[in-house]
């Protein structure tokens, strides 16, 4: 029987896993995206690590897909955007988006998020169930938003810097993650667990502009 998906509770895939230890997610996440994501991770996990392993390169091979810049990935798009399509339509679609060749888990998951008219909600799961994966790994994700994509050297550089610094030396292993951002004109902006160093051109602009309001 197909495994079962519901945002509101994280069920066992079978009563046959009923017997062992409940599995819960490494992290809370928050949101119906959120809810998506730890219930495959708990389906995944409560059946074996292959299971967690694949469902993992299911998401990832669907996310580089959405990240590209082809007509592929433009189909994809208006595929997942589109809350209107019939049972026969997202079916088709499905099989387009998965390819043929993914889990059980993956299917259950995005055919749970179609049946519900979820699918806008494709990438906020994928992202949230690879921040589970991360943190079931012991993995601390560490987002460095830059203005404009950093070269290699300063990327390097800052790379090696984070994991030296205190904050890494705790028995965790760092992922970084690079992102660009337009808005923040220059600068860096360093997202790290609940915490968060805004070391941006528009931060200080703003901060200035707050000054300045104030003095008037």
């Amino acid at each position: 029987m197909a495994t079962r998906f519901t945002p509101r509770l994280l069920q066992q895939t079978t009563r046959g896993y009923a017997t062992q230890a409940a599995i819960r997610p490494p992290i809370a996440l928050h949101g119906l995206a959120g809810k998506y994501a730890s219930s495959a991770f708990v389906a995944a996990a409560q059946k074996d690590a292959k299971s967690l392993e694949k469902l993992e390169a299911d998401l990832k091979q669907i996310k580089s897909l959405m990240g590209s810049s082809g007509a592929e990935s433009k189909k994809i798009k208006e595929f997942i955007e589109n809350p209107t399509l019939s049972s026969a339509e997202k079916n088709k679609g499905l099989n387009q988006l998965l390819g043929g060749k993914e889990g059980e888990i993956t299917r259950n998951l995005f055919r749970a998020m179609a049946e519900h008219g979820r699918l806008g909600e494709t990438e906020r799961v994928i992202e949230g169930f690879l921040q589970l994966m991360g943190a079931h790994r012991g993995e601390v994700e560490v987002v460095v938003t830059s203005a404009t994509a950093l070269d290699k050297q300063t990327a390097s550089r800052l790379e090696s810097a984070i994991k030296q610094s205190q904050y890494a030396s705790k028995g965790k292993s760092v992922k970084i993650t690079q992102k660009v951002n337009p808005t923040i004109q220059g600068g860096l902006v360093v997202d790290f667990g609940d915490r968060s160093v805004d070391l941006s051109v528009s931060s200080r602009v703003n901060r200035l502009n707050t000054l300045l309001q104030q003095g008037v």
